[in-house]
């Protein structure tokens, strides 16, 4: 097969990136990235790391297969000792999804209309794409509204999601980052909180229907659950999340830029997803119970 030439290359590069990129084009384009985004032969041998490539995309850091496993382990053990450092899990995710299963989820999203359409219209979830004053004043139980009411409840911004750097196709790191901006939107529609056991549940939700690799590593958390808490996991929210996961339409082929007036629950049915139970009031009521069944056997010691 014969290699374009720069200033060809330059040219493709021109009209994959314009905005009116047709269906066709998109195709091209997925073509076009698995070519000449790889290391020649030269490249390849001469890379290290004191001789690394030039960045695909700005903030890009280019490994080298040592580092990227360095970087996975590394990266892994710290999210399982600290399931709170985010930039860790991000780095988890980033490491462990090449080379096959980001480009699997990228194939997800070509073979979708809507999933190409986000890839050609590359929309960005923040706060200034999504104002929380505007999503506030959308009808009630709404998608957009829903969002913000757990955004709010939960104190979390659409600007919390760090920005990838490890993964080396352009469009790959595209993917992956539209997977982290949508996952509070995940969140939202599942009604999960951030604390560990839901950040579990949602976690196994999205390896069953993803298949990233980081949100498989993420169920080891649930050794770091309190005995109650690890039964309730298996009893009801794993089973739920696998399921549901498994079953539901691609959500990473969501365009929620345009179903923030949707109902949630339309949009539900839609996705085949059921709401699981609510964990924040599971957790009231079981600390009820048992602070009922503290003063009972109080009172009884005392008569």
């Amino acid at each position: 097969m014969a290699v374009p030439s720069p200033r060809a290359l330059a040219m493709l590069r021109a009209i994959l990136r314009a905005p009116n990129t047709s269906t066709a084009l998109l195709f091209a384009r997925a073509i076009y990235s698995e070519q000449p985004q790889r290391l020649t032969a030269t490249q390849a041998r001469n890379f290290s790391i004191l001789n690394r490539p030039p960045p695909n995309y700005p903030g890009h850091v280019p490994l080298t297969s040592i580092e990227r496993g360095a970087l996975a382990i590394g990266s892994a053990f710290t999210s399982l000792i600290d399931p709170y450092r985010h930039d860790m899990i991000a780095a988890c995710g980033e490491a462990t999804a090449q080379p096959f299963f980001i480009a699997s989820l990228k194939k997800r999203m070509l073979s979708d209309a809507t999933g190409r359409r986000i890839l050609r219209d590359r929309p960005r979830i923040t706060s200034k794409t999504m104002p929380l004053e505007m999503l506030r004043r959308l009808p009630e139980n709404s998608v957009g509204r829903t969002y913000a009411a757990w955004l709010d409840r939960e104190g979390v911004t659409p600007d919390t999601r760090d920005a990838v750097r490890y993964v080396d196709d352009e469009e790959e790191a595209y993917v992956m980052q539209r997977y982290r901006e949508c996952h509070d939107f995940y969140h939202a529609l599942t009604g999960l909180p951030v604390f560990v056991e839901g950040e579990i549940g949602l976690k196994a939700f999205e390896f069953a229907n993803t298949g990233l690799p980081m949100t498989g590593l993420s169920l080891f958390a649930m050794l770091r659950l309190k005995p109650a808490e690890r039964r309730r996991m298996f009893r009801t929210y794993l089973p739920w999340a696998l399921k549901n996961g498994w079953r539901a339409r691609d959500v990473i082929n969501v365009y929620w830029e345009e179903e923030l007036e949707t109902d949630v629950d339309v949009l539900r049915e839609r996705l085949g997803i059921e709401a699981p139970p609510d964990l924040r009031e599971v957790r009231r009521r079981e600390r009820e119970d048992r602070r009922r069944a503290r003063e009972l056997k109080e009172s009884l010691g005392n008569a």
